[in-house]
């Protein structure tokens, strides 16, 4: 069989596409009359000649990347990282039901830093780590402190702080999305979380789900990648025509886009999930050698495949611990603290470990999130309620400055004591640390300029390093 007929000319190929062998008509129909509505962009063009090409920062930037990690329902801060005592008839049984850390209280050995045994692993690595113990969360109904949590505004629909990173930076790796978000479930408010909103749509997160196959179709239909490839390229040029036509038309603009990085990520995707080819001694690093089922190993190959698709250039990468249920939302016992923490604290410490070893923690930015913390009061036999005046985070890496704690609540932990911080102060510094100002991180929608920290926001230099 001659190079003729066993490699179709593209000629033939596209004769064929066009006759409907190939694509069939209303597939290119429905792309091109379904991609018309008309989207809010800020410089009203739609070139995408290289929309997510890297961008240079405001100034220079101390982290390259986000890994963000996130635990749904409320951790509470005095059974983890804020722990009180249980002395003075704290045990939840006076007539204030105030209750203490349910778990004991150590310090890390070197830095001092003291949480409860809930996290034995992360306390070890507690040097690289900045504890801040005061911060007010947006509000204490689920959905609209998860909303602030993630895009500055609990009340409206706003992009999410991993849309706003891709917008403002790029991407360093054009085989891969720039805003990667890896979760088995999704949090309560869904999948705003990861949302691009009035940001063009290619700024917009991709969600991947832990397993055999974490983006569903990515594997080609065809058998021959070139044909693929000629497929592809007549789409495009009939979508580019298409688009100089409208020139501000941001959905069409990311319609391709999104053609462009799928067929890209058909060959850079399944390598860079494949934890199979990582080095046993990592793997049980981060505890993918436990048993193979569980939300434990589940959590330790989102932590992994963060380090791996940090290391390929994803901007910002969003790990979602559990789902709406069941998770940290602990009304009834806390002990139900125990089951999650450990399913996390171990990888959580192997990633730091991980980054360290490999030279990449110093330009990676690695945060900790709930949505608020828990009431000092118990509720129900064992449990605890909402409480959005005062929580903890933790960040590490990037340019933060590791073995200390920012900020004190008071004795019973209800209140911030000292240097309290917003939702809006976080992001900020979040965006700092990556080169950005985010009172200039701005994007005109409705008549005027949004940004990531609304009105509000400072930068929280005290933990910089």
């Amino acid at each position: 069989m001659n190079d003729h007929t066993s490699h179709p000319s593209r000629r033939h190929v596209i004769r064929s596409m066009v006759g409907g062998s190939v694509l069939l008509p209303g597939v290119l129909s429905e792309m091109l009359a379904g991609s018309t509505a008309r989207a809010a962009t800020a410089s009203g063009a739609a070139s995408i000649a290289d929309p997510l090409a890297p961008r240079p920062p405001h100034f220079a930037p101390r982290a390259k990347r986000v890994i963000f990690m996130y635990a749904t329902g409320g951790v509470s801060h005095i059974d983890t990282f804020d722990p009180k005592s249980t002395a003075n008839g704290r045990d939840g049984n006076g007539k204030d039901k105030l209750m203490g850390s349910q778990w004991a209280v150590r310090p890390n050995p070197r830095c001092g830093t003291e949480i409860t045994d809930l996290f034995p692993h992360l306390r070890q690595r507690l040097d690289d780590v900045c504890v801040v113990r005061s911060l007010k969360s947006a509000h204490s109904d689920h959905t609209q402190a998860t909303l602030g949590m993630h895009t500055g505004s609990a009340s409206f629909a706003r992009p999410s702080m991993g849309s706003w990173v891709s917008y403002g930076l790029g991407t360093l790796n054009a085989n891969l999305p720039s805003f990667i978000v890896i979760a088995p479930n999704l949090p309560y408010a869904g999948t705003q979380v990861y949302a691009n909103n009035f940001l063009p749509a290619y700024h917009q997160g991709t969600r991947v789900m832990p397993g055999d196959e974490p983006i569903a179709n990515l594997r080609p239909r065809k058998a021959s990648r070139e044909i693929q490839r000629m497929e592809l390229g007549l789409i495009e040029a009939f979508d580019r025509g298409h688009l100089a036509q409208r020139r501000d038309d941001g959905e069409l603009a990311a319609r391709i886009k999104s053609f462009e990085t799928a067929f890209a990520m058909q060959a850079a995707g399944p390598e860079a999930f494949d934890v199979d080819s990582e080095p046993e001694h990592i793997k049980s690093l981060y505890g993918l050698d436990r048993a193979a089922q569980g939300a434990g190993a589940e959590f330790a190959w989102q932590c992994l495949v963060a380090r791996r698709l940090a290391e390929r250039g994803v901007r910002f990468i969003e790990l979602i611990d559990t789902g709406s249920r069941p998770n940290w939302d602990s009304h009834g016992d806390m002990k139900e603290h125990e089951r999650l923490a450990a399913n996390v604290d171990q990888p959580m410490a192997a990633l730091l470990s991980d980054l360290k070893q490999r030279g990449m923690l110093d330009e990676t930015l690695v945060v900790w999130a709930t949505e608020f913390g828990r009431t000092p009061k118990k509720e129900g036999n064992y449990g605890r309620g909402h409480h959005g005046e005062c929580f903890s985070v933790w960040l590490a890496g990037g340019g933060i400055r590791g073995g200390m704690v920012y900020g004190r609540t008071d004795d019973i932990g209800s209140h911030i004591a000292e240097k309290a911080i917003d939702v809006h102060d976080l992001h900020a510094t979040i965006l700092h640390l990556m080169g950005l100002n985010h009172e200039k991180l701005t994007y005109r929608h409705a008549g005027r300029d949004f940004r990531l920290t609304d009105v509000y926001g400072n930068v929280v230099n005290e933990i910089l390093a």
